[in-house]
């Protein structure tokens, strides 16, 4: 029939959307939103899509289905925390100031990404089978746990540091001190009838948190043995 145009395959992105890149971008923003708000379970593909100002067939071509989505939006939440974590250099620093920077980083993005922390609350929901699955979240962590045992080798060559810290167990003892504190600050508030979100009292949990990161680590310090 004359005047129609047969070249666009059905399924494909319409001209003006900016492209699949743009096109998936706005699948990810729009499912993280309703993953961190509704989980996994609750969430809607035709929702996402509506939000995505796309159609459900273009967020299966792209992701082949709701898990798979929800697997891309967590692989782009972690990958999007540790692009910010590597920008802190810590390699380059001191050891002490290193490992503060990375305190102080880890506790400030628990407090300004609050969709994070929800996105990791609802998947441990499902006890990290997303995540396990996921080669790229899983290759995510070795260079990170490897820069904090170069820190705290060079910290007990200098003599601040004392022997003994696992820099894996180091890492998430750091991530859980800013994660639970933004997890779980409206049971805490009303708990202790004390508002954790204020400002000075995130400042001051912060400050808190790198002081006994760091008292943990120094030789002057250090745990003594048990004496039975």
């Amino acid at each position: 029939m004359a005047g129609v145009n047969h070249s666009r395959r059905r399924g494909r992105p319409k001209r003006g959307d900016g492209g699949p890149e743009l096109s998936k971008g706005r699948i990810l923003a729009a499912a993280a939103d309703a993953f961190a708000r509704d989980g996994y379970g609750g969430a809607r593909v035709n929702d996402i899509a509506r939000r995505a100002k796309t159609n459900k067939r273009m967020l299966y071509h792209y992701f082949g289905g709701k898990e798979g989505l929800y697997t891309a939006v967590l692989e782009h939440a972690y990958a999007a925390f540790r692009t910010a974590e590597r920008k802190l250099r810590i390699d380059n620093l001191p050891p002490e100031e290193g490992l503060r920077r990375l305190v102080e980083f880890t506790f400030d993005y628990c407090s300004e990404n609050p969709r994070f922390i929800a996105l990791l609350n609802n998947e441990n929901l499902y006890r990290g089978r997303h995540v396990r699955g996921s080669k790229q979240v899983r290759a995510l962590y070795p260079p990170l746990i490897e820069s904090i045992r170069k820190l705290l080798a060079r910290g007990r060559a200098s003599g601040r540091f004392r022997d003994g810290v696992d820099p894996l167990r180091l890492y998430i003892s750091i991530a859980s001190l800013g994660y639970f504190y933004f997890s779980n600050l409206h049971t805490l508030s009303a708990a202790f009838d004390r508002d954790f979100s204020a400002p000075g009292e995130r400042r001051a949990q912060r400050r808190h948190v790198v002081d006994l990161v760091l008292a943990s680590l120094r030789l002057d310090t250090a745990p003594q043995a048990v004496k039975k």
